[in-house]
């Protein structure tokens, strides 16, 4: 599926949850600056996107399959009223700092010491829909959304120009 379908879906979906509302232009500028492997098979490595939404609001998207100091995922949220923030999961809270340098662990690299309180979280939710024939916290329109994005990025960087996704 290619980066923008197997790694950025994830960033997509996560935009239009936190924004709550639809993206209408996507524009993607990508390339191969880290592994050029990933280049032989027709991939990216490294992808900037930009998103427009419905009210007006803008986000950007950057993303490498890799750091080399692990697994890096953080968002951040500037508005007219302030700010909102999220990091890195570390294996423990502490930073040490001297004249020389300041020191932490590496953030948490494999996904399932990141996401093993979400995964838990969605388990109980589907538990409970099935159970109590609740909604689900994710639709499949928010898949297909995703989805939607996510191909379209692929087009705007295949053409090297936005994508309107209200056609």
């Amino acid at each position: 599926g290619g980066m923008f379908l197997d790694m950025t879906i994830h960033d997509f979906d996560m935009a239009r949850f936190l924004l709550g509302e639809e993206v209408t232009e996507v524009y993607a500028a990508a390339g191969v600056l880290v592994d050029p492997a990933i280049g032989a098979q027709g991939d990216v490595d490294s992808a900037l996107i930009t998103l427009k939404f419905a009210s007006g609001a803008m986000g950007v998207i950057d993303n490498c399959r890799q750091a080399v100091y692990g697994y890096d995922q953080r968002v951040e949220i500037l508005g007219s009223a302030g700010s909102a923030s999220t990091g890195n999961i570390y294996p423990n809270a502490a930073t040490i700092s001297t004249a020389q340098a300041v020191r932490r662990d590496l953030p948490l690299n494999f996904f399932m010491e990141r996401y093993t309180e979400s995964y838990v979280t969605e388990m109980q939710a589907f538990v409970d829909a099935v159970r109590n024939d609740t909604p689900v916290p994710a639709t499949g329109e928010d898949a297909r959304a995703a989805t939607a994005l996510a191909l379209a990025a692929r087009v705007s960087f295949d053409t090297g120009k936005p994508v309107n996704m209200t056609r």
